[in-house]
């Protein structure tokens, strides 16, 4: 496989500096991406870079993570307006080990092949170099006016001037070119790879190591990840889409890109997944063919779910999600967990009610219109149950004098009314 032509047709090079895909055809070359630590999950923002390093490895190349502990203490200016909060070693490590559990999911960190996967740590070989080392060793080989014409630290110049850019901002570019040096002189690394934003970064890196060691190194981006309006990829109104379920669970996951727009769908198909061309055109095709049924949507939300999570996870997004639009059963939604639950129905009204009167048995009709106003009045509720267009919990309400318990209770505080096929109510025993 051909890494640069994969990423060609994929949609994933910005920029490429000449003689990186001669350098790939020529030899396995290890190629390394960074990433910042400054939380204990990836979001799916990082995907892009995530999804670099997967090809690559695929292609037979060698990926390296480097997770920014250095970098992270300080903060790249690029494309930021403001500098960042600092995080002390032992959060740092904590980010670490929770994002190489992540990696863990798209490389292959553990097989004895010569491009195995390898997560390394800047922190580590930053952290006895002293100031006055560095500035000798490494501030010599590159000019201030080298470092003012980079794009990163003109635009942030122009955006910031009552601010301005802190010496710590404006020295970021050194420290990530001699992580390129030191992963050039100590594991053979030949390609950075980044967004497009880290070109001058990057290239610093070349430049340094070209003055410094004589050495040819490469650089590629990619484009940033934009939709199709405008708006920022990967934003919700409740913020980031993490990878981790802690923070966003498998079914917000899934209804995420499930829920993207057609043309993201044909573009994001390419980026986050491994599907071949061939199954990606015909996609495209049955989508055009029936934009209605959303195969695109459909296949990129399994595959990147379970890529993410698991199979299991994305059976039980969708089974969820056939709760609210879909023709789901009782047992089905007994089945979700309370996450699952209040996330399925986040949008739907709630009402707070007695857990003692609920345990204790209670009246539906009663439950529905005097401890809760689901319903306006006890005689349309009555109509509605003879007319059939009660449920509760999933299962039609035949009589009027139905009476619920604890035992109805789903996960032993959630009780779900419906009224016809799509106003839902839940109820919250407290």
């Amino acid at each position: 496989m051909n890494f640069v032509e994969e990423l060609r047709w994929r949609g994933m090079i910005h920029d490429m500096m000449p003689g990186t895909e001669e350098q790939l055809q020529k030899e396995m070359t290890s190629a390394y991406l960074g990433i910042d630590p400054t939380a204990d999950s990836l979001h799916i923002g990082h995907l892009v870079g995530v999804m670099m390093l997967k090809h690559l490895q695929r292609a037979g190349h060698r990926p390296i993570a480097l997770v920014g502990g250095a970098t992270g203490m300080i903060g790249d200016p690029s494309m930021k307006s403001a500098e960042r909060n600092l995080l002390d070693e032992t959060t740092l490590r904590h980010n670490q080990e929770c994002i190489k559990k992540q990696l863990a999911k798209f490389l292959d960190f553990d097989s004895d092949a010569p491009n195995a996967a390898k997560l390394v740590n800047n922190y580590d070989w930053m952290k006895e170099y002293s100031f006055l080392n560095f500035i000798r060793d490494i501030g010599k080989h590159i000019t201030v006016n080298y470092m003012m014409a980079k794009d990163s630290v003109k635009k942030r110049l122009e955006r910031s001037s009552s601010v301005g850019l802190s010496f710590t901002e404006f020295s970021y570019q050194l420290l990530q070119g001699y992580d390129f040096l030191y992963l050039y002189q100590h594991e053979g690394c030949r390609l950075q790879m980044g967004g497009a934003d880290q070109w001058g970064n990057i290239t610093t890196g070349t430049e340094l190591i070209r003055r410094k060691v004589g050495g040819e190194a490469y650089a590629l981006t990619c484009p940033l990840i934009t939709k199709a309006d405008g708006g920022k990829f990967g934003k919700t109104e409740s913020g980031n889409v993490w990878l981790d379920r802690r923070y966003t669970s498998p079914y917000k996951f899934y209804q995420f890109w499930l829920n993207v727009s057609d043309a993201d769908a044909e573009k994001y198909i390419k980026i986050f997944t491994d599907l071949d061309r061939e199954e990606i055109e015909s996609l495209v095709k049955e989508q055009n063919d029936a934009p209605h049924l959303r195969p695109l949507q459909k296949r990129l939300a399994k595959e990147i779910t379970v890529m993410t999570h698991s199979l299991e996870d994305y059976n039980a997004a969708v089974e969820a999600s056939g709760i609210l639009f879909g023709n789901s059963t009782s047992e089905t939604l007994k089945r979700l967990d309370e996450e699952t639950l209040l996330d399925v129905f986040s949008g739907v009204p709630q009402f707070d009610v007695s857990k003692d009167a609920v345990s204790g048995g209670v009246k539906l009709i009663d439950l529905c219109t005097e401890m809760a106003s689901v319903f306006p009045s006890k005689g349309e509720l009555r109509k509605l149950i003879q007319s059939g267009g009660v449920s509760v919990n999933k299962e039609k309400v035949s009589d009027t004098d139905m009476a619920v318990n604890g035992d109805y209770l789903l996960n032993g505080k959630y009780l779900l009314v419906q009224r016809g096929k799509k106003n839902y109510y839940l109820l919250i025993a407290k």
